[in-house]
């Protein structure tokens, strides 16, 4: 039971981060996903994803509510995955994401297009 633990843990790992990079590259970098959680106030949750503390968690609820229930359903189903799924694994790895894509704490800079 340990090894197929093993298997299906990293098929569903592969999938949410091709859900996640999918998600960040659509909206045109970190900076505009972050923006979009800023605007929805959730201002506090973003810096301290950013930030080099602990990471304030996010529901998927509103992760739900920042994005909009038509972008979550394209995620889903560009990537294949529930629309409850979409906003549960970005509520869980988002705040990871961003943590270690910033670990001194500011973000990386824009890449031109």
């Amino acid at each position: 039971m340990g090894l197929l633990d093993g298997i299906i843990g990293g098929a569903i790992g592969v999938e949410l981060a091709t859900l996640i990079n999918g998600y960040i590259e659509k909206r045109g970098g970190l900076q505009n996903v972050l923006q979009d959680f800023e605007k929805s106030g959730y201002g506090e949750k973003v810096k301290s994803w950013v930030g080099t503390g602990p990471n304030l968690p996010i529901s998927a609820e509103q992760v739900q509510q920042t994005l909009g229930s038509d972008r979550v359903k394209e995620l889903g189903n560009k990537f294949g995955i529930p629309m409850d799924k979409v906003s549960a694994a970005l509520a869980e790895y988002l705040p990871k994401v961003v943590d270690k894509a910033t670990p001194e704490g500011k973000l990386p800079p824009q890449q031109p297009h």
